[in-house]
């Protein structure tokens, strides 16, 4: 059953193209419907579903860090690299899919010590800061996800950069900058600045400790390892940040959509990757639709919903939006400038009664 007859009109003022997007909103579903299937089945859900999960793959990183530590001993080059790369891997676990849980309250039941990870995960394992990260992606991505201004993914766009570079090169420089960005998004900010300093520097000097004292670098050595390992990943990375709402409907401030139509326009899930789902989290590949409609849900959990957010969109015409890894990153690289240039249609949604 389709909510309504979605018309997209098209039109250019000023050089912008402008898309009406006209819906019957008396026929458009409610959120709080879905959202009372949700529940339901959440409520049946044991602790270990909630959290459990989420936390044996926390701890096997941890161990896996000791055996990467172990591997940067050998002599063999294969096992040296095979050490490396699990460095970065768990890296990328914890700066990443911990740290985006923990900002989302999504660890643990306990806001003070979902705020207590955040921390750890984000500024002392992943060198940016966890403030920086919640009025970023809290405070703005999430309520405005793709409104032109706001949440519009605008900002990992670097428009002098040519496709190529951007696509597969720009990337591995991104540990060098995740200390500046949180500086200077906190200059002023001095009680968190400090903080952030402290934090940042203790795990620092912890990861060189460990690769000095466990892997037998030297202090050179240490550091061209940790920077190697942190951009190991930073290709998909980014890939999955731009893939996911680029291309896909902006809406004007003035005309935007209820909650439901607007992340289910524009929000897209990536197949599931024995890779990227465990360094990054389902909620950023495989259930970002339902990450973005339940923010507060652990990894684990989106995964569990995902067949009842997509039975409920698609019975109710409402899109489900899924691409492959390498269709997107194809179509990126073709459509480039298009995408990641020129300044994005502005919709317009029109509700009719």
């Amino acid at each position: 059953m389709s909510f309504a007859t979605s018309q997209k009109d098209p039109k250019e003022e000023n050089g912008t193209e402008i898309v009406y997007d006209r819906v019957e909103i008396d026929k458009l579903p409610k959120f709080s419907d879905l959202n009372k299937e949700v529940t339901a089945f959440v409520n049946q859900c044991s602790w270990w579903d909630k959290y459990g999960v989420d936390w044996c793959i926390t701890a096997m990183g941890f161990i896996m860090v000791y055996v990467a530590l172990i591997c940067m001993q050998s002599s063999n080059v294969m096992t040296f690299c095979l050490g490396v790369f699990m460095y970065g891997f768990c890296f990328q676990m914890f700066s990443v899919r911990c740290a985006h849980a923990s900002v989302h309250n999504a660890v643990c039941e306990s806001r003070f010590m979902n705020r207590l990870w955040a921390y750890f995960f984000g500024d002392l394992c992943g060198s940016f800061s966890a403030d920086v990260g919640y009025d970023m992606h809290i405070r703005i991505h999430h309520p405005h996800t793709n409104i032109i201004g706001l949440g519009d993914s605008s900002s990992w766009k670097v428009s002098f950069l040519p496709a190529l570079f951007y696509m597969y090169f720009a990337p591995l420089l991104l540990p060098l900058l995740s200390v500046p960005i949180s500086v200077k998004e906190l200059w002023g900010q001095w009680m968190k600045m400090a903080r952030y300093v402290i934090l940042m520097l203790t795990g620092l000097v912890i990861n060189f400790t460990l690769l000095m004292k466990i892997s037998g670098f030297s202090f050179t050595g240490a550091l061209l390892c940790i920077l190697i390992s942190r951009s190991l990943l930073m290709i998909p990375y980014i890939h999955v940040n731009i893939f996911q709402h680029i291309g896909l409907p902006m809406y004007s401030r003035d005309h935007r959509p209820k909650k439901i139509y607007l992340m289910s326009t524009g929000v897209l899930n990536l197949p599931r990757n024995p890779v990227l789902d465990f360094t990054f989290g389902h909620c950023i590949i495989s259930a970002h639709v339902e990450h973005h409609l339940f923010p507060h849900m652990s990894d684990n959990m989106c995964l569990m919903i995902k067949p009842i957010v997509s039975r409920f969109l698609r019975r109710n015409g409402l899109p489900y939006n899924e691409d492959t890894y390498f269709s997107r990153m194809w179509h990126f690289t073709v459509k480039y400038k298009e995408l990641m240039v020129n300044a994005p249609p502005i919709t317009h949604f029109v509700g009719i009664q």
